[in-house]
């Protein structure tokens, strides 16, 4: 007798193994393997969708297994690729494999009995759902939203995702974690002549039939007018029912009729969410010698090595490199990813690949609907359409077939780097892992490279390319360096620009160029303060004081996203002498159209950008020539090309170098060259003004130097002497619990059990800068060690101390987590 098989599956859940199930005998269980989604029970109530990681006969001893419900897919949803891939993402940045499975799935792709699932008021029905889906549509379309749960109730049985799926399929339902925009359907109904009057005959037979239903009749004709005559007609051409519709308003009686007669026929036909390219490819543009030159190098680097280091100054037309790379691979049948650390540049970048590479390329990131997503996962999954993937950090989760390179953009971003929720990644490091699984190339693209990858290129670990002219030998900005210290002292300021920036704007304005000015604040101001006794509101959950927000009259938590509306007195003494301190993009927006109201003014934030369409907008009103002062954070210091911007103000140069922080100044650097590089990069050299209370800082005059080679090898020897990298290997422990002694005391226990097995590479615990968010206590532990030493054995270690920690009743409910690599 053959023994029983049994799976190991991965379910969306924070727990540090894999789940053993029963594959029962019946027929649907015969085709399962690696990467097909199941239906299982979890606990007493839960359901969940999980992943199939492996399939054996070995009966786990310890438990009784439970069988496995239902079969939700055909084939793999998860490659054998994307899984080891996975698996290499728990071990390095020390999670579970379920919580990369929550973070690598569009959640369309994960049903759990908590799962939301919505109707969708656009949805015409057709004969393909069957009675039950049916009954449950009147349901949903009353309730508007259920869960998994509700639905198995209303429903009376314990399972109802293999339906589900169905209606999903069908998008008669969708299934969100948060909506984000109204959703449109993938399906769209089309009409036809039916094929028994397909002919001249019985297509005249027809029309002498509704003489006495002349609005059905009016219908008929309009739909041969449409498909293009009688000819296209009797060939069965197709219009979609919308259309004829919306010309014949209150037909839809008529139109059934017609329908029900069979004169007429309706078909669902897929249309697909996503924007289609519909004009003409464009050549690549010729290479100036200094690009042809760098393209060479970069060929001949890729022969020797996986990675290069593509270190090109601002508005040297690296993109177009890009271009040129990805259209090699393309043409050797490979795919393409093409990675960007911010949704707003996908903006910008995307018209301009669509250009080049029309429908093959692919969109990828949190702004598009869930839907959209799945559409592209399983594009790639079929390998349909999409070889070039443009997108963010989550991109690298994709199915990928046949990768061939991958391209990293502003690769020194700190965006790349995923905090919260585990598994907290770094797309650039992860995506070359991922490379190295596909036998791929990888490219690192940036004006300003992070100290870690230049040090691994000079050390010849990476490939190095360097190109240090600007397309067309445009000069790099002109840097004024404005004394705020001095400015106030001789009472010279007007708000928060020094003279300097102010004439700047002036001469800009005047002069029909475009001005950005950078100020790495939203809101209006950073804090509130009572003037008579120092009260400042803070945050309820955080140890935050809370941001002001004038717009919305708002104090806004920007940890935990807690809001009040603004007091008038002060709640410690009663004083109306509250004052703002400080000042964000919201203030500055404020006072520049005060000063020049003659400028069109757009501001651009988190805030400001909270829509899918809203980065698209605000980018075309400003190439346009709609918007004359942009403002913004650090959205504006990335990657952007604007031809008419000639001036860049950066407001307040001492907020980015003052920060707690070991790579402060090699970010504050980054910042304030790449916000400069937006100035003068077409046919005129642009002037760049700093604000600054420490003019004589170093970092302020590498910026102004333009001397990125002085400001590494400082930061280098600073390194070097304090154990940090590239020379050491970070990682954090964070430890919370609601309550302060409790957090405090297992912190403790636990950096005195890791002291004893790593010794001094162990610091603290100590207290975060923030130390309590959304009512959680936090403490940290910080554990340097060589990079000569075996990161998988530290992380071993780490892992069952932790685990003894947390076997103890007594600490049963502190959380704790590891960011490897910090950022």
């Amino acid at each position: 007798m053959t023994p029983d098989l049994y799976a190991d599956i991965i379910l969306p859940v924070p727990l540090p193994r894999l789940f053993t199930y029963q594959v029962p005998a019946e027929p649907e269980f015969k085709h399962l393997e690696p990467g097909i989604r199941v239906v299982v029970p979890f606990g007493k109530k839960k359901q969940y969708s999980g992943i199939i990681y492996c399939l054996h006969r070995n009966r786990p001893e310890s438990y009784d297994t439970k069988p496995i419900l239902s079969v939700l897919d055909k084939s793999p949803v998860v490659t054998a690729k994307q899984l080891d891939f996975w698996q290499w993402i728990a071990e390095y940045y020390q999670c579970t494999l379920g919580e990369v499975y929550k973070a690598a799935l569009p959640s369309g792709l994960k049903l759990e009995s908590e799962t939301r699932v919505y109707f969708n008021p656009d949805y015409e029905q057709s004969d393909e759902l069957p009675e039950k889906a049916v009954k449950l549509l009147f349901f949903l379309s009353e309730k508007k939203v259920a869960t998994i749960g509700d639905i198995n109730d209303f429903l009376e049985q314990k399972n109802s995702f293999n339906l589900l799926q169905k209606m999903i399929d069908e998008k008669a339902v969708f299934v969100t974690e948060q909506i984000k925009e109204g959703y449109r359907p993938k399906k769209e109904n089309f009409l036809r002549v039916g094929e028994t009057y397909r002919n001249e005959t019985e297509l005249h037979e027809a029309f002498n039939h509704l003489e006495k239903a002349p609005r059905q009749l009016e219908l008929l004709m309009r739909l041969i007018q449409l498909v293009g005559g009688a000819g296209n007609a009797l060939q069965g051409k197709t219009i979609s029912r919308k259309l004829l519709l919306k010309e014949h308003p209150g037909s839809t009686t008529a139109l059934n009729e017609l329908i029900k007669k069979k004169i007429l026929e309706q078909q669902a036909i897929e249309v697909g969410r996503l924007e289609q390219w519909q004009g003409n490819l464009k050549e690549k543009n010729t290479f100036s010698p200094a690009q042809a030159k760098a393209y060479e190098d970069i060929e001949e680097s890729f022969k020797e090595h996986t990675v290069v280091l593509f270190h090109g100054v601002t508005s040297s037309g690296k993109t177009e490199l890009y271009i040129h790379l990805i259209e090699k691979y393309l043409k050797a049948g490979q795919q393409v990813l093409y990675l960007l650390p911010e949704i707003a540049l996908t903006t910008q970048i995307t018209h301009r690949l669509k250009k080049h590479f029309g429908n093959k390329l692919g969109i990828y990131h949190s702004k598009f609907s869930n839907e959209e997503r799945v559409e592209v996962y399983r594009d790639l999954l079929e390998e349909k359409n999409y070889q070039v993937i443009l997108g963010v950090r989550s991109s690298i989760f994709l199915p990928f077939r046949n990768l061939g390179l991958i391209i990293v953009d502003e690769e020194h971003e700190h965006s790349f780097k995923q905090f919260d929720p585990a598994p907290r990644y770094h797309a650039r490091d992860a995506g070359i892992m991922l490379a190295h699984r596909h036998g791929a190339k990888v490219l690192l693209g940036t004006a300003t490279p992070s100290i870690e990858s230049y040090y691994n290129a000079e050390r010849g670990k990476y490939g190095l390319v360097e190109l240090h002219t600007r397309y067309d030998d445009i000069q790099l900005p002109r840097i004024v360096v404005a004394d705020l210290k001095e400015a106030r002292r001789k009472k010279q300021m007007k708000s928060h620009f020094t003279p300097e920036l102010f004439t700047e704007i002036q001469n800009a304005l005047a002069n029909k160029q475009q001005i950005i000015l950078f100020q790495n604040r939203r809101g209006f101001s950073p804090f509130l303060e009572c003037t008579v006794c120092s009260w400042v509101p803070r945050c309820n959950f955080c140890d935050v004081s809370m941001t002001y927000h004038k717009k919305m009259n708002q104090l806004v938590c920007h940890y935990c996203g807690h809001t009040v509306t603004t007091p008038t007195t002060c709640q410690a003494c009663g004083s109306p002498a509250l004052s703002t301190q400080g000042f964000g993009t919201e203030k500055i927006e404020e006072e520049v159209k005060l000063l020049f109201p003659e400028a069109k003014v757009a501001r651009m934030d988190l805030d400001t950008t909270r829509s899918k369409k809203s980065y698209q907008t605000l980018i075309s009103d400003f190439e346009s020539g709609a918007v004359d002062i942009l403002i913004g954070t650090q959205m504006v210091t990335k990657g952007l090309d604007f031809d008419n911007v000639n001036m860049v103000g950066i407001l307040n140069a001492d907020n980015l170098l003052n920060m707690p922080d070991f790579r402060a100044f090699e970010r504050g650097f980054q910042m304030m060259a790449q916000v400069s590089g937006r100035a003068g990069r077409k046919n005129k050299r642009g002037t760049v003004v700093l604000q600054t209370s420490s003019p004589e800082h170093p970092i302020i005059q590498y910026v102004v130097e333009n001397n990125y080679y002085q400001m590494y090898r400082s930061q280098l020897t600073e390194r070097h002497a304090f154990n940090y990298p590239p020379y050491f290997r970070l990682i954090y422990l964070v430890l919370k619990h609601k309550q302060k002694p409790v957090v405090d005391k297992a912190a403790q226990s636990l950096a005195e059990h890791l002291r004893a097995l790593l010794g001094s590479r162990v610091l603290g615990p100590q207290e975060p800068p923030v130390g309590r968010i959304q009512n959680q206590y936090l403490s940290r532990i910080l554990i340097k060690f060589e990079k000569a030493h075996s990161p998988g054995r530290v992380k071993n270690i780490i892992n069952d101390a932790v685990n003894t920690l947390l076997s103890h009743q007594r600490w049963k409910y502190v959380s704790i987590h590891a960011d490897v690599d910090p950022l």
